[in-house]
């Protein structure tokens, strides 16, 4: 039987802030498929409505009061999914080198796995910050100017990259101060 703060968690997971992070998953075969018949402006069309989508259920989740564990989990997931298929798209079509997307790969793998790999261990999550979104637009700004075919483009790539392993470093401090054991918590040791 479930127990009545379960329901109220999960009601409280079934909001629009949750169902617009859900529409990013669904908008990643589309992307795919648009891609893979060649056509380049539908496709980045398809992740701006994806970037799009980011921006407003954040906003609305925190507007509203309704940001939700769950929400804190799939928000960044649904962003880096996105962001890889885009970044794998423009791999195999010779868009960006593959230093370029190794770079970015390694980064969002790690960023995911140990997402999940914490969120399953019951440690708080740390959610989406003003630093995660600025290196989110900046990826879609490179990409932006990929797509376009803008000069310099690949050196503005790396330049994003960069930042995002500094974000990254930001995040994994974070993380460590909201899990810090404090004298109410038990470590483990004897």
């Amino acid at each position: 039987m479930v127990n009545s703060q379960q329901q109220v968690e999960e009601r409280e997971s079934l909001n629009l802030p949750n169902l617009l992070t859900s529409l990013r998953f669904v908008l990643i075969p589309v992307y795919i498929a648009v891609f893979a018949k060649g056509h380049m402006i539908p496709a980045f069309l398809i992740m701006v409505a994806a970037g799009v989508t980011d921006v407003l259920d954040g906003y609305i989740a925190r507007k509203s009061g309704q940001v939700t564990r769950l929400g804190m989990m799939l928000d960044p997931l649904a962003d880096k999914l996105m962001l890889i298929t885009v970044i794998g798209s423009l791999l195999i079509s010779g868009h960006i080198s593959w230093a370029a997307a190794a770079a970015m790969f390694l980064r969002d793998l790690g960023m995911i796995a140990g997402g999940l790999y914490f969120h399953f261990r019951g440690k708080k999550t740390v959610p989406a910050n003003w630093m995660g979104k600025l290196t989110t637009i900046m990826f879609y700004g490179a990409i932006m100017l990929i797509f376009f075919e803008v000069p310099n483009a690949h050196s503005y790539l790396w330049a994003v990259i960069a930042f995002s392993f500094f974000t990254s470093i930001v995040y994994i401090a974070m993380f460590k101060a909201l899990n810090k054991p404090t004298a109410e918590t038990p470590t483990g040791h004897l």
